[in-house]
């Protein structure tokens, strides 16, 4: 299934390999055995930012896997998106061109959204604001977006007496 060239393992192309000829080589591998505390303590120092990356550089090198890497040729490209085998149109999907513009890809997105009546979510005391009617709200000029920052501040503030929400606020980060 692999040829040797130039030192250079070249793996067969997948469409070629025969599943029921394939043996898995199982190499050696020299890493330490770890169970309980030592595994505890070998996981935090992997993932300290400066020991961790020259723990997993030893450990690389003493199992020759870079090595490996680069003397691998794969001959075929690598595949970035999955390919699917093509379906039946269903009914009431709409289809957008994955190579269209963005704007008119936006534009046939939102003609799938239910109509929006902003005349009618204006009138309730509270609700859950979605983006739909901050976009609206914003060109319509009801709001702007310092409007709505100083209202989050503000409710921040009195909810912050009653009961502490957030660990930290900075009401300076939240206007800039």
């Amino acid at each position: 299934m692999i040829s040797v060239k130039n030192m250079k393992m070249v793996m067969v192309p997948a469409t070629e390999v025969q599943l029921t000829e394939v043996k898995y080589d199982l190499g050696e591998i020299q890493a330490p055995r770890l169970t309980g505390l030592s595994l505890k303590l070998f996981a935090t120092l992997i993932k300290a930012p400066l020991v961790g990356s020259f723990i997993i550089a030893y450990l690389r090198k003493q199992n020759k896997m870079d090595q490996m890497l680069r003397n691998t040729v794969i001959p075929e490209p690598p595949m970035f998106k999955p390919e699917f085998p093509p379906q039946e149109q269903e009914a009431g999907v709409v289809h957008l061109e994955e190579d269209g513009k963005p704007q008119d890809r936006v534009e046939a997105a939102s003609r799938c959204l239910p109509h929006h009546h902003p005349a009618t979510t204006w009138n309730s005391e509270f609700r859950y604001w979605k983006i739909r009617d901050y976009a609206y709200a914003y060109r319509s000029g009801l709001t702007t977006p310092s409007m709505v920052a100083e209202h989050v501040i503000s409710a921040v503030e009195e909810c912050k007496a009653q009961m502490p929400l957030l660990i930290s606020f900075n009401p300076e980060e939240v206007r800039k």
